[in-house]
Parts: structure tokens; sequence; C-alpha cells
């Protein structure tokens, strides 16, 4: 999470901040998130100024490729860093933090006890299904099935099992979510109702069987330029949610825990449905925890080539 030393990004939405950042921050992006200060599935978020008056902040989100344009998993940890260093004052038993991000505003509720934050739930943008039961022919997997959702950003979701495919396996993993979301975005448009800057494809999740008992399932999560999420991604989960909850599989409040390929775990409810254009969309709140492992203050020598980011994967 950056805290300081960015320049100021115009615009009058975070969609248009981030469409600024694309343009001329990119290089800035590619030093932080690139090598030697990062890697190929690194991940990071830039607090800014809210756009709303309503709002307390908000946050740009970047990874190997680009920008994002929501991430819940980021959501959490932006609570944790603003919350737990007093960059915002905490409440006691809980604070909300309301966040404008690319996709729209999330509000975020973190549980404080001895001063810290032990746990954040948000309240993501509306999140909606498109299609169930999609298929495409991808060159060297075959016809694969699908189905496409909005949490966030627009997933296809595969059931690894149909392509034998094990969730633990990375290496066979990030071919084939590159090659599905190549296939997919050649095949068909991507479109968001409300906003044409939401509309493509972000990544494949890819579903399994749960490990523990009490679970529903498994996420693992091949985005950007086949980056892998460690988190089982609370953009991925909510359009899971909408998902069970189009297919009658889960109701209104009734909890739903997904685990990550490091068997972390998000918790999700749907807490009220709504109207997206045509779609019939739900409301999804995505809980799970963060914690601050650093803090770092990045130097760019001007001589230093290599500082200015490359990539080996």
């Amino acid at each position: 999470m950056v805290v300081e030393g960015l320049p100021g990004i115009p615009g009058n939405t975070v969609l248009d901040r981030r469409a600024y950042a694309m343009e001329h921050l990119d290089h800035l992006r590619r030093i932080l998130m690139w090598e030697p200060r990062g890697h190929a599935d690194m991940y990071g978020g830039w607090l800014g100024p809210p756009v709303h008056p309503e709002s307390d902040l908000s946050v740009l989100f970047t990874h190997n490729e680009g920008f994002s344009t929501m991430c819940g998993h980021g959501i959490i940890a932006l609570a944790k860093v603003v919350l737990d260093t007093g960059m915002v004052a905490a409440q006691v038993p809980e604070t909300t933090l309301r966040i404008d991000t690319p996709a729209g505003t999330v509000t975020a509720i973190s549980a404080i006890a001895d001063g810290f934050v032990v746990s954040t739930r948000f309240r993501n943008v509306p999140s909606f299904v498109v299609e169930l039961g999609a298929s495409i022919t991808v060159p060297g997997l075959g016809e694969v099935t699908y189905d496409l959702a909005f949490g966030g950003a627009f997933y296809a979701y595969v059931d690894a099992a149909t392509l034998e495919l094990e969730v633990h396996d990375t290496m066979a993993l990030i071919p084939a979510g590159r090659m599905i979301k190549e296939a997919i975005s050649a095949e068909r448009q991507i479109a968001h109702p409300n906003e044409p800057g939401l509309g493509f494809l972000y990544g494949v999740i890819f579903t399994a069987p749960p490990r523990s008992e009490g679970s529903h399932g498994r996420n693992v999560c091949v985005f950007a330029d086949g980056e892998v999420d460690r988190s089982p991604t609370g953009t991925g989960v909510s359009g899971r949610l909408a998902i069970l909850h189009h297919r009658g599989e889960v109701g209104q409040g009734e909890p739903v825990t997904i685990e990550s390929i490091v068997d972390s775990r998000f918790t999700g409810r749907v807490v009220a449905t709504t109207k997206v254009g045509e779609f019939t969309a739900v409301i999804p709140e995505i809980e799970g925890t963060a914690h601050i492992i650093g803090r770092s203050e990045l130097w760019l020598d001007p001589t230093d080539d290599l500082g200015r980011g490359f990539l080996i994967r």
C-alpha cells in the first residue's frame, strides 16, 4: 500500500484517475510491481483522496499488467493499514470506511480489539451473472465450460476438474488461465451496463471442492498477465456469490466460506439484491483478515536501468 510519494492524480471519478494513471504513470507501476522490488505476482494499492464528499479515501489497485478496477483482498489490507497506523482514527468496537474505487464506492467495516483491526468485512459493488454454462473451444484445452460473472471485475469461472487440473498446480493453471482468457476475450464482447471502462475480462477463476470441513469451495484466480491471487479473491467470491444466488444454491444472509490456494479463507454472504441494467444483482459482503508485515521506503537511482522494472516470468 503506497501511502505517500505519489504525484497528484486528476479525475472526477476513480475510473478517470485509473485512465490517467494508465496513460501517464505506468512507469511508477512498473517500478513498484516488477523486479527488483516486486515480482510477477506482485499486487499493490495507491491511496488517494476521495471523490465523493461522504467517502474517506480512494484507492487505485495495481498488478503486473496494469491497474485493476476493484480488489477485495486489497480493501481488507487497506483498512488494516490506515487504521492500525493511525492514518484514520479507529473507533471501538467497529470502524467504517467508505472507499472510492474504479468500480464504485465500497464500505469496509473493521472490528477493533485492543487498538487493532482483527477482521474486516466490506460491502462490495453490485455483482451479477452474465451467463451460466457458456462454452468455448480453446486450443490445447478443447471445449471449456464457464460461468461469466461480475464482482467488481469480470471473471470466467471454470471447474478445474473438468479440465483435469489441480488447483495447487500453478504451472498448469497459469497457461490454462491465459489461454481461456484470451479465447473468451477474442470471441465475445464483455460489457458493463453502466460503465464502459469496466468492460473487459479480468481473469479466470478455477473452482474446486474445499479442503476443510465447513468451507463451500476453493477459488484460484489467474488474472492480469498470468498473475495468481494468493487470497480467495474478494471480487471473485463476490461474483461466485452472485452465481450461487442465481442458481438458488445460496439464500440471502447465508454465509459461504471460500478457500484460497494457500488455505486462507474469506466468508461471504448476500446482504441485498438490486438491478444493474438488465441484470439481477446481489450486494455481497466479504470478510477476511490482513496483517502488516513491514514498512519500506523505495528509491530509484536515475542511472539504474534495471531499477525501472523488469520481469523474468
